[in-house]
């Protein structure tokens, strides 16, 4: 009998420059280009939110490299840099009502500032004297999520009890809510993403799930994880997706401010992919020279967000040197400052970290409070 073979079926490769479906308002060169569907956003962006969003992305990029500097000299566990993803992340976190909520990785850092969250908590996080510094409901914005792709649930969940609160296309804007999940290109290949996307599909849900294509899963490429791209992967299961240059802050700020004014209005869930790249290491525990070349990284350093965005400024709107220079002042400054504070943080004390695991006392935590006290007062020289 002769040999069944299946239909030749090579792998799909997507396009380095994200192609013809990306959404792209300002290019490389820092040159504004139309777009019949989201010029009207774009154009009622003035002059001062740009340079507020200039202003952002240079402070955010400071703090991300002290943090990696901190790492590097041991005051820090671990981190993991957003270094080259600042547009996609501020643009998209400028985008928020007061009343959304978002639901971070553990890479959020931009959208974290945009959300009033102080850099040192986050940094103390890594430095290991918390489990997380600030009151999701007073930021609306959750903890950081180290496993991957569940924080998509998490938000899928939110946004149906929002539903269930009539907080959904009521008219009122102070009161109709949308919510957005970050999540990145490796994370898409989770079954939690997959649920998360099943769930908010059926239930109509008001989720924005914005990932972050930065095209490197840890070690592994886009191809190694996908056959199609990661906007058009929602289509089965029944909510759009749509690409946007992750390098430019104000078409991510157009397509994030229309998709989650579509959630709020009741229209259900959708999927930005920001075509991004991930300059940096995937952690500070990776080397990303082990498996992608040099010359793929100096391609998309043209693409650099933040010299987009001051060509752009520069050029387009006369603004001077003066501005960007007091920028670069305040994010020395603010880098300066967090490296004082977070050295200045004190140590927790061991047992604290049975102190918020439930709202009330628990026989367990209480019994392994005990045994960790126990063990502690058993060195030599410990206090009574």
């Amino acid at each position: 009998m002769a040999e069944q073979k299946g239909p030749a079926v090579g792998p799909v490769i997507e396009s380095r420059d994200g192609g013809p479906d990306m959404v792209q308002l300002v290019t490389p060169e820092g040159e504004r280009v139309s777009h019949p569907e989201y010029d009207a956003i774009a154009d009622q962006v003035s002059q001062e939110e740009l340079q507020g969003f200039y202003r952002d992305m240079v402070i955010v990029r400071r703090f991300d490299n002290e943090a990696t500097a901190l790492q590097r000299q041991g005051e820090l566990g671990l981190w993991v840099p957003c270094l080259g993803q600042e547009a996609a992340q501020i643009g998209s976190g400028r985008a928020l009502r007061r009343q959304d909520f978002a639901f971070p990785t553990y890479r959020e850092h931009g959208v974290a500032w945009c959300r009033g969250v102080d850099p040192l908590n986050m940094l103390g996080m890594f430095r290991g004297v918390h489990n997380g510094g600030w009151d999701s409901f007073e930021k609306n914005f959750h903890l950081y999520t180290i496993i991957i792709g569940a924080q998509t649930l998490h938000a899928t969940g939110y946004a149906m009890g929002v539903l269930r609160d009539d907080a959904v296309g009521t008219g009122d804007p102070e009161r109709d809510t949308a919510v957005i999940a970050y999540f990145g290109d490796g994370a898409s290949a989770q079954g939690d993403v997959g649920e998360a996307f099943v769930f908010a599909g059926v239930n109509n849900a008001p989720v924005v799930f914005f990932c972050q294509n930065n095209q490197w899963a840890i070690s592994e490429p886009n191809e190694r994880q996908m056959r199609i791209p990661i906007y058009l992967r929602p289509r089965g299961y029944g909510f759009p997706g749509i690409r946007v240059d992750g390098n430019d802050v104000l078409a991510t700020y157009a397509v994030t401010t229309a998709c989650l004014d579509a959630a709020r209005d009741g229209q259900g869930p959708s999927l930005i992919e920001a075509f991004t790249y991930r300059m940096g290491a995937h952690t500070t525990s990776d080397d990303p020279t082990k498996y992608r070349v040099s010359a793929e990284v100096e391609v998309w350093k043209l693409r650099d967000p933040i010299a987009r965005l001051r060509n752009l400024l520069a050029r387009t709107y006369g603004v001077g040197q003066e501005f960007f220079d007091g920028v670069d002042e305040e994010a020395e400054e603010v880098g300066v400052d967090l490296r004082t504070r977070l050295l200045a943080l004190p140590d927790p004390e061991p047992e604290s970290m049975f102190e918020h695991v439930y709202a009330a006392p628990h026989p367990v935590m209480d019994r392994e409070r005990a045994a960790l006290s126990d063990y502690l007062a058993s060195f030599e020289g410990a206090e009574a």
